[in-house]
């Protein structure tokens, strides 16, 4: 059931950041400019951001093993619409219903996965969750975009739904059908409402800060640190690997140590993009501060969805509905941050805004850890 799960994950991935590396071909082929197929990611994301606490909301009372089958058949069907377009609103339609179902797919998947193990183990599965949605970046996207680029653009786009489909039937056979609210990680397991706020603050400032400067990024190695167009290819599968091995370390001690894993992560991207800003301009600098910066990537969401299970003041699914929505919303709002930025400044301005959010947001997790200011007792009360 684990091994399906990471499968859709995934999959999800991997169908969400496809047009990546086709944007090109399919501008070609659909007569659209380069900016209007971009507009396929942005409003991916920004559907993200906006639908997955309404959709939560909306599917609470739903069974899981009901919410992930359909959230899997929308991903089969939007993949097979999308690889079918002739148009160009005709694709953008059916991006936007896989982003739906990503929107719903990551606040029920986590409760569901979990629950399925002893608490004691929890943080390895979100790890093996992780690992699997990290792949997309490593595996998933390089081999669509040379397939892509080695046949149609559509060929790449139409995998999502043979593996959605594989993971779908596995979902509707295998995956107990009880109601939500009964399920073993239904609810925090040590719910605290400060501790919800700071870490939901905690990750949408960290995207933000990240996707400031890393939407720009082949522009820094290309201006900055001098590489050649074929090595930042290679530099790019090096920040996928690199985010692979950050989440499969932090998955295997995430149990051990919850609270601590979500401050490394932070502070290690802070310390590659303020690196890249600094220093970008030396290739191995920019190779090694690069490296730091992809380690940190992955672990930091998957930590805080690690602790949205952990400190959901009511729901999980809806704790992390929030997460997700927000992690979005900072993704979209980094990007849009970094292209204000662009022209006041060089590209390594769009790392310095990223790595000073990313110590904001670090400063917001610390401040998170201060002792709670109790109201002092009034004169009543100290009598009795």
């Amino acid at each position: 059931m684990l091994v399906a799960l990471m499968l859709a994950a995934f999959t999800f991935n991997t169908a969400e950041n496809l047009p990546v590396g086709l944007l090109n071909l399919i501008s070609g082929s659909l007569r659209v400019s380069l900016p209007a197929a971009g507009l396929l990611i942005t409003g991916y994301g920004l559907t993200v951001a906006v639908a997955s606490v309404p959709l939560a909301h909306v599917t609470r009372t739903v069974p899981r093993r009901h919410v992930l089958t359909g959230v899997l058949a929308a991903l089969v069907v939007s993949s097979l619409v999308a690889a079918l377009a002739t148009s160009y609103w005709v694709l953008f339609a059916a991006r936007l219903l896989t982003a739906l179902g990503q929107a719903l797919f990551w606040a029920v998947m986590g409760p569901a996965a979990v629950g399925l193990f002893a608490p004691g183990v929890r943080g390895r599965v979100i790890g093996a969750l992780s690992v699997a949605g990290s792949l997309a970046l490593v595996l998933g996207i390089p081999a669509g975009t040379w397939l892509g680029r080695h046949s149609e653009w559509q060929v790449p786009i139409a995998v999502p739904a043979a593996l959605g489909l594989a993971s779908l039937v596995t979902v509707a056979a295998l995956l107990p059908t009880s109601p939500p609210e009964e399920e073993p990680a239904a609810y925090g397991s040590e719910p605290d409402t400060r501790r919800f706020v700071t870490v939901l603050a905690t990750g949408t400032l960290s995207a933000t800060g990240a996707f400031t400067g890393y939407t720009y990024i082949v522009t820094f190695l290309a201006d900055v640190s001098g590489f050649s167009p074929d090595t930042v290819s290679i530099l790019f599968v090096a920040f996928g690997v690199a985010c692979l091995a950050g989440v499969s370390i932090t998955g295997a001690l995430l149990d051990r140590f919850a609270r601590s894993a979500l401050t490394v992560a932070v502070a290690t991207q802070a310390m590659g993009m303020l690196g890249l800003y600094a220093a970008g301009s030396h290739p191995v600098a920019a190779v090694v501060f690069l490296g730091l910066m992809g380690s940190a990537l992955g672990p930091v969401f998957m930590t805080t969805q690690n602790e949205m299970l952990r400190c959901a003041p009511g729901r999980t699914d809806i704790a992390l509905a929030a997460n997700s929505g927000g992690y979005n919303a900072g993704i979209a709002a980094g990007a849009a941050l970094g292209g204000l930025i662009l022209p006041l400044a060089d590209v390594r301005g769009t790392f310095l805004a990223g790595g000073l959010l990313t110590a904001g947001a670090g400063a917001v997790l610390l401040c998170g850890r201060l002792p709670r200011r109790h109201a002092p007792r009034s004169l009543a009360q100290s009598r009795r």
